[in-house]
């Protein structure tokens, strides 16, 4: 790579560099793959953009240096903040009022999964810091993930929304306690989490104040401004990336700030509203910056035997508990057993949130960070692909797509494929 790097720099003088150039065509790779994938065996192209991003970090590419940092750390923050403002504005207040088993359910499904994987971790003998720190992580699923699944599959219906909002939920969860874990973390084992109450509190206030000047900001520029106008898209996505750069700086968290952002836009702004074109589009190309990124980095991971072993029970104790938390709080939740089923294998995802809470135990603490990543990238890597084939087969399996799987899987009839 040095001696390329040098051979470049006699041939020409780009404006951008080389890694420009890398990323340019190993964005245009992901894409390629991502169509071909989703045309030809009807899984979702986030699989393909996984698969190209993971080659590309198993060969040494050099445009995402794991810990992240600088640029690479800010486009990640920058993506998660846009999806999950997106999924916060899914999500409105009032409907818990009406239907308050579903955030028992949310609950009870997050709190089984630390629990459950804390102990399946102490059972592998990792230490008690290190077991608690990835049972956080855990909690944690992909709405990301989700959303992509959700749209190339076409899909609508309770098990879709009620993962999407149980998914959302688990990240605000994970996003407050490992935030506030990690400010923590200097302290070792002695903080705990009983003692990380008063971090937890400042993480969530500054994030809560970010988020409520994000949402009046959008707010007062949506009662001037057409939702449909490039011009909105342009400034929601400025705002966001402020908003995202201004919430760690004052002790908060940039993506739980724009997730409470868009919880708190809905509720000032109840009506239905929808992303705007533009902003789709420009938010997709971020989307699959984001997935590529999560991918790159967590295949620069040290793979062995013993890191394996314990990367599999991980995995197993979480679906496990994501399965049977969700079981558990469907009692009067209005969803039946089997559908039940289904939402607990769709949350089964883990990407680029989980990435940056471990990315953030990493810039707390070196020595126990690097053993918290040696754990969680290989499974951050094995459920964005996993986690994504389970959510599909969930999605189908609940009857909630409008594209059939035989057709997807033996391609068009006649006449070309279109993308959705």
């Amino acid at each position: 790579m040095n001696d390329i790097m040098s051979i470049w720099a006699e041939w020409i003088k780009p404006s951008a560099g080389l890694p420009t150039v890398q990323w340019s065509i190993l964005l245009a790779l992901a894409a390629a793959a991502g169509h071909l994938v989703n045309r030809y065996s009807g899984l979702p192209k986030v699989i393909g953009y996984s698969v190209v991003g993971a080659f590309a970090g198993l060969a040494g590419f050099t445009g995402a240096i794991w810990p992240l940092q600088g640029i690479g750390l800010f486009l990640l923050e920058l993506g998660v903040a846009v999806v999950l403002f997106e999924a916060g504005g899914r999500i409105p207040l009032r409907w818990f009022r009406h239907n308050p088993m579903v955030l028992v359910q949310s609950l009870v499904e997050s709190t089984l999964t630390f629990l459950l994987v804390y102990w399946a971790l102490g059972l592998m003998g990792v230490q008690s810091l290190v077991a608690e720190s990835l049972a956080l992580v855990a909690m944690a699923a992909s709405p990301a993930v989700l959303s992509r699944v959700a749209i190339d599959t076409r899909a609508a219906g309770p098990v879709t929304e009620r993962a999407m909002v149980l998914s959302t939920l688990s990240s605000l969860y994970a996003l407050t306690l490992c935030s506030a874990r990690a400010g923590m973390m200097p302290q070792g084992e002695a903080g705990g989490l009983v003692n990380s109450l008063f971090p937890v509190l400042v993480v969530l206030g500054m994030s809560v104040v970010v988020a409520a000047v994000l949402a009046l900001t959008l707010r007062t520029a949506l009662r001037v401004m057409s939702p449909t106008s490039e011009n909105t898209a342009i400034l929601l996505l400025a705002v966001i990336a402020a908003g995202a750069a201004l919430a760690a700086n004052f002790g908060g968290s940039a993506a739980l700030a724009a997730l409470l952002g868009g919880m708190l836009l809905k509720q000032l702004n109840p009506r239905p509203w929808s992303w705007p074109r533009q902003m789709g589009t420009a938010s997709s190309m971020l989307t699959m910056l984001m997935f590529v990124l999560v991918s790159v980095v967590a295949a620069q991971a040290d793979w062995s035997a013993p890191v394996a072993g314990v990367v599999a029970v991980l995995v197993l104790a979480r679906m496990l508990a994501k399965i049977t938390g969700v079981a558990i709080g469907n009692v009067g939740s209005g969803s039946s057993w089997k559908q039940a089923l289904w939402v607990g294998c769709a949350m089964s995802p883990m990407s680029s949130v989980a990435l940056l809470l471990v990315s953030q135990y990493v810039a707390a603490s070196g020595p126990i960070g690097r053993e918290i990543a040696g754990v969680a990238l290989p499974a951050i890597l094995l459920m964005e692909v996993l986690g994504a084939i389970l959510a599909t087969v969930a999605i189908y399996r609940a009857g909630e797509s409008s594209k059939p799987w035989e057709r997807l899987t033996r391609g068009p009839a006649t006449g070309p494929v279109h993308e959705s």
